[in-house]
């Protein structure tokens, strides 16, 4: 499950780019909380400890317990924005969510049992083709990763969405197609050995 995080926040009376650069002259990061059919609340949060968060690479898919005004809101991340040259966030977009709300979110997924895989002990390659899952899912019951057995794949198997075993509760956002994960390639040197020897063979059954 992923963790619930709490940030402490303060909110903002004065918008406009002046404010916000004081602000993060003061190591602060300006922020909304918005939805829930409520008027949007400007904040303002730490930037270290979000950017604490933010390398835990699970930020934008945890909810956020949001401590503001004397009250707590619960969250989930939608848009973080970072400086173009330093790379520090600058803005933050949250959404307003119920405890059990169904929510859209982008889980990363992790791939295991390299070791049972025939087709990567022959030198194949596991080709990501998607790094995150997007699901449907309780926002009370998110999974912090999406764990994906490679066992019995051999090289040129692919790995479909209907191949991976979601969470109890939990849906796929693309509905429309059986869409790849992953897939184990041949290497480029497993690829021209075999490719010789298709050749020789050829050539072989052609002087015969």
């Amino acid at each position: 499950m992923s963790d619930t995080l709490t940030l402490s926040a303060e909110t903002r009376e004065r918008a406009g780019k002046g404010a916000s650069r004081a602000l993060r002259n003061e190591g602060r990061v300006p922020a909304v909380i918005y939805g829930g059919n409520q008027e949007p609340l400007s904040i303002h949060v730490e930037e270290k400890l979000l950017a604490k968060y933010l390398q835990t690479g699970h930020f934008m898919n945890s909810v956020v317990m949001i401590e503001a005004g004397g009250q707590t809101t619960r969250t989930l991340p939608k848009d973080v924005t970072f400086h173009p040259v330093t790379d520090r966030p600058i803005h933050v977009d949250f959404f307003r969510i119920a405890e059990h709300a169904t929510v859209h979110v982008n889980v990363p997924v992790r791939f295991v049992d390299e070791e049972d895989a025939p087709g990567i002990k022959r030198g194949g390659v596991l080709n990501i083709v998607r790094h995150e899952l997007d699901l449907v899912v309780d926002a009370a019951e998110i999974p912090s990763e999406i764990v994906i057995s490679l066992k019995g794949l051999e090289v040129g198997d692919t790995l479909h969405i209907s191949n991976v075993t979601l969470p109890k509760g939990a849906s796929v956002g693309i509905e429309d197609r059986d869409f790849t994960v992953a897939t184990i390639v041949a290497p480029s040197a497993l690829k021209s050995a075999e490719g010789g020897a298709e050749a020789d063979s050829a050539a072989g059954e052609s002087e015969g």
